[in-house]
């Protein structure tokens, strides 16, 4: 196994993704996921990669599209406002059935917003990316090391069902700093039978493509989608518990809030608040299954974001009015305090510790 290095979480995404095989890097700077793309820069051309800095997002997105479509391994990073621009391609990259990985290192919104970490982003990661019917794996890793980790989990699955994977990152991890293991490198050749390349004659030519004139043709392709889809929500959902077998009070985190939460759970249950976390790791799929075990013996939900509420409705949808759901979130860039989320859990037990 390799020696713990330290690192900053953006530059560790890079790293962790030429290790996974990637060798095609296409974006374009936006605070603070920059040094993902100025990483790749100085990496690329040493290993026989290509780096592209496009002139948009727009332009940065397509060109994954294609790279996607020959069958290389291909990713591009931004931060919200390029995602927004960038919604149209990856809409495209979904239609063609084309594996990518998008990273999305989250800043303040809406519009040009602030710099400062957020998650107000996960209604366009889970639920809206783009136009028309389709989604995205999207996974939300809480320490640098699972970045690490979960970047050649989103590029071996983007292969398996062809999609584009999301990794939803913040300002808070982007540019944090933490020591981590880096992965054994991956062959970066590809052998995708229907990718878009030279075949020598030996085969019918392939054809990747998101128009369909005909709509039932394009009914037909959607519902197919659909039907994988729930195959991939039936097998890929993934969370993490902590101290909930127990719990009266069960927290519901992901990504940077997650640390937080942990932080306010130790502390009320040294108070003797029978506190407990759930910790999404997939957004999408959503982990209702774990939810769902606990519906029982819990007496009450908390969903704390980075945002003015947004993964709380999917907790609402899953708990199904069986339990009190609640909220609590700071925005605008603002990081909730442990001390903050403890007097939510303290309010929620009956003000009484």
């Amino acid at each position: 196994m390799s020696d713990k290095v330290l690192m900053k979480g953006n530059e560790a995404i890079a790293e962790a993704a030429i290790a996974a095989g990637c060798r095609h890097f296409f974006g374009y700077p936006i605070t603070p996921q920059t040094e993902v793309a100025a990483y790749m820069s100085k990496r690329m051309p040493k290993i026989g990669g290509v780096y592209l800095q496009a002139e948009s997002e727009v332009a940065s997105i397509n060109m994954v599209l294609g790279a996607g479509a020959a069958g290389v391994r291909v990713m591009t990073s931004t931060s919200s406002p390029g995602i927004s621009l960038m919604s149209e391609g990856i809409s495209y990259i979904a239609g063609s059935d084309v594996p990518c990985l998008i990273v999305n290192v989250e800043r303040g919104g809406p519009g040009l917003g602030g710099i400062q970490p957020s998650q107000s982003d996960y209604f366009q990661a889970t639920k809206a990316t783009g136009h028309g019917d389709f989604h995205m794996l999207v996974f939300a890793p809480s320490t640098v090391q699972e970045t690490v980790d979960l970047i050649s989990d989103a590029f071996d699955l983007g292969d398996k069902y062809r999609m584009p994977t999301m990794i939803l990152s913040d300002g808070l991890l982007g540019q944090m700093m933490e020591p981590v293991v880096l992965p054994e490198a991956k062959d970066p050749t590809d052998n995708k039978e229907w990718a878009v390349k030279g075949h020598q004659g030996k085969r019918a030519h392939n054809v990747v493509n998101s128009l369909y004139i005909d709509p039932k043709e394009l009914e037909d392709l959607n519902i197919a989608r659909f039907e994988k889809y729930k195959k991939i929500m039936e097998t890929e959902q993934r969370a993490e518990e902590y101290l909930v077998d127990d719990a009266d009070i069960v927290l519901v985190a992901f990504g940077a809030s997650s640390r937080i939460a942990h932080s306010a759970v130790d502390m009320a249950r040294k108070q003797g608040i029978k506190a407990g976390l759930i910790r999404p790791i997939t957004l999408w799929p959503f982990p209702e299954k774990t939810i769902k075990k606990h519906i029982d013996h819990a007496k009450v939900f908390l969903s704390v974001e980075m945002n003015m509420g947004q993964m709380v409705e999917d907790v609402r949808l899953t708990v199904q009015d069986k339990k009190p759901v609640h909220f609590f979130g700071r925005t605008g860039g603002m990081v909730p305090t442990p001390k903050e989320v403890l007097e939510q859990i303290v309010k929620l037990n009956g003000g009484e510790c």
